[in-house]
């Protein structure tokens, strides 16, 4: 009995040696992003201006990264604290712990002590100053394929932006999440932005700034659902009460939008500014959304035409999905 009771001793401590070990690893080794470069931005009025652009239009940032909004409002509306961060993306919503937007206005609270650098690759590989791992709801992932001229430009818009004192509480992943997310920040591959005038790539390009893809593509434990490809069907719970799905954006004449034209396309986005301008409260379980349709609608209609014409060059897939449920 001593020698079973020696051996079962030194089996928990081999265990306990070994994840010690394995964290031990984990920590040191993750997040993984390669070499940093040194990232000096001139921030021009001309990157400032793209980066305006950019910010409040395609990559759509404020919407997450406001959260002083009116849940009673239509398509959630903001108009003030811009970029203080604080808007809350909890379990409700499926997600595996809780996580707030940053605060990324120039204030002490915010990005105020941050270099070029340090916002650079937290923007484009997923690792926030202290060396810990952004959970990927911040699609870093994204960003890290874009031109490094159209991060450079939105890093010198946000530092033009209002400084608003905020102190947003930290994250809380949830076990095995705060493990897996020392994983998942990679270094960034980077492209060159295409000519407007090949519509299908520069709209390919776009999409993935406004991280569509993100929201309008099933997903499994956080992995798209293969042959789903902008299907929708990915389900929000809302604050304001029901449950809102994004739609089907691919081709398919009887479930997407096959049947729409490049007019009809950009005129949905439009008509929901008019919508907004109403300043319709919802009641609780009535129709609303957490598309951003109130940002995207100001692209240009160049933009938003190029985005159409890859949403038409891309496969058809047949899901009927009900887009609002009380």
């Amino acid at each position: 009995m001593k020698f079973f009771g020696v051996l079962l001793k030194r089996t928990i401590l081999t265990i306990i040696l070994i994840i010690i070990g394995g964290l031990s690893f984990l920590y040191i080794k993750y997040p993984d992003i390669g070499k940093k470069e040194e990232i000096k931005i001139a921030h021009t009025p001309e990157q400032i201006k793209r980066g305006e652009y950019l910010v409040n239009n395609v990559a759509a940032c404020m919407g997450c990264h406001t959260g002083d909004r009116d849940p009673q409002k239509l398509f959630y509306p903001f108009d003030k604290n811009l970029g203080a961060g604080g808007l809350k993306f909890g379990e409700e919503m499926g997600l595996p712990g809780t996580f707030y937007s940053r605060n990324i206005t120039p204030a002490a609270t915010g990005l105020k002590n941050w270099t070029d650098t340090d916002i650079f690759y937290a923007m484009t590989a997923g690792v926030s100053k202290d060396g810990s791992p952004l959970f990927p709801l911040m699609p870093y992932e994204n960003y890290a394929k874009m031109d490094k001229e159209d991060i450079y430009s939105i890093i010198a818009y946000i530092r033009t932006i209002p400084a608003v004192e905020n102190q947003v509480e930290k994250p809380n992943a949830k076990f095995p999440m705060n493990l897996i997310m020392r994983t998942i920040p990679k270094a960034p591959e980077f492209s060159k932005r295409p000519e407007p005038k090949d519509t299908i790539a520069y709209g390919k390009y776009l999409f993935t700034v406004a991280a569509c893809n993100d929201c309008h593509t099933q997903k499994i434990k956080g992995k798209p659902v293969e042959g789903m490809e902008h299907a929708g069907g990915f389900e929000f719970a809302l604050v304001s009460g029901g449950k809102s799905r994004s739609a089907n954006i691919t081709p398919d004449v009887e479930t997407g939008i096959g049947s729409w034209t490049r007019e009809s396309f950009i005129a949905r986005f439009k008509a929901n500014v008019a919508r907004v301008k109403a300043n319709p409260n919802t009641k609780p379980g009535e129709f609303n959304s957490l598309m951003p349709w109130l940002e995207y609608a100001g692209m240009s209609d160049q933009d938003l035409g190029a985005i159409f014409a890859y949403l038409m060059s891309s496969k058809p897939v047949s899901n009927k999905v009900q887009v609002f449920e009380k």
